[in-house]
């Protein structure tokens, strides 16, 4: 039995439930249970849409950097790869997905989101992909599929700088699609996808394949041009102080080596 990872059904609706105290950090673990729930809620007849959700205070805050900090160049592709490869399978799924974020969503939890059809947001959400603090960058999608949804020069602002922004900039700018208020997120998801799971699910899984042809366009190319340079920015100094820095509590002394 999975030990951070749940589905559970509600009716035709399945909800992927991350359970890590006290952040739904990302470790590899969380990664193949991730795998495995995407891989069993996608088989599954008696499933007809997908809701993520991270529980009601956040719904991932990102890697597990206790985990990463250990890891050299060599150590870190499959344990990148494992979360890349079940956001991939989550995407392709034929099934309509609802992100339901709550808290924080950030780093391989923003990059959990975007591989959603659609991602609501509580109002006091917190979004972000602030890897560049870390000497790194996203490495599961996010330097991909961010720039679909909200243009590359708000990309670029929000992978560059790493800020964290809120649900309601989050909306205006397209990263989210719908602000429910604190505590309300997972029902109104789960309204919705229910709505999807009712509808005509042959057709909507054919809408969502060739709408994913026509957006996603070169995307394994992006995503593999993507891990490369994620993979190639481990052992260099600038990682080590970045991941040092965080787990200390203070601010980095980046060097550009």
């Amino acid at each position: 039995m999975a030990e951070f990872v749940r589905l559970e059904l509600e009716g035709p609706v399945a909800t992927i439930r991350l359970e890590r105290p006290p952040a739904n950090a990302l470790s590899r673990q969380v990664s193949d249970e991730l795998r495995d729930s995407v891989v069993e809620a996608g088989r599954r007849d008696d499933v007809r849409a997908v809701v993520v959700w991270g529980g009601p205070k956040t719904f991932a805050a990102g890697a597990d950097l206790k985990e990463v900090a250990q890891l050299s160049r060599g150590d870190v592709r499959p344990v990148v790869s494992a979360l890349g490869d079940a956001l991939t399978l989550l995407e392709e799924m034929p099934k309509v997905t609802i992100a339901a974020i709550e808290g924080y969503c950030l780093g391989g939890g923003c990059e959990l989101a975007l591989a959603c059809d659609f991602r609501f947001a509580a109002r006091d959400a917190t979004l972000g992909q602030p890897e560049i603090a870390l000497g790194i960058i996203p490495g599961a999608g996010g330097t991909q599929r961010l720039p679909r949804l909200v243009g590359l020069a708000r990309a670029r602002d929000l992978i560059y700088s790493g800020r964290r922004i809120g649900a309601d900039d989050a909306l205006a700018m397209g990263l989210v699609d719908r602000v429910s208020p604190s505590g309300k997120v997972r029902e109104e998801a789960t309204e919705a996808a229910l709505r999807y799971a009712n509808g005509p699910t042959l057709a909507l899984a054919a809408a969502k394949e060739a709408l994913n042809a026509a957006a996603l366009g070169e995307l394994r190319r992006g995503l593999g041009v993507e891990r490369d340079a994620f993979v190639g920015l481990f052992d260099t100094a600038d990682q080590k102080e970045g991941v040092a820095a965080f787990l200390e509590k203070r601010e980095p002394r980046f060097t550009g080596r």
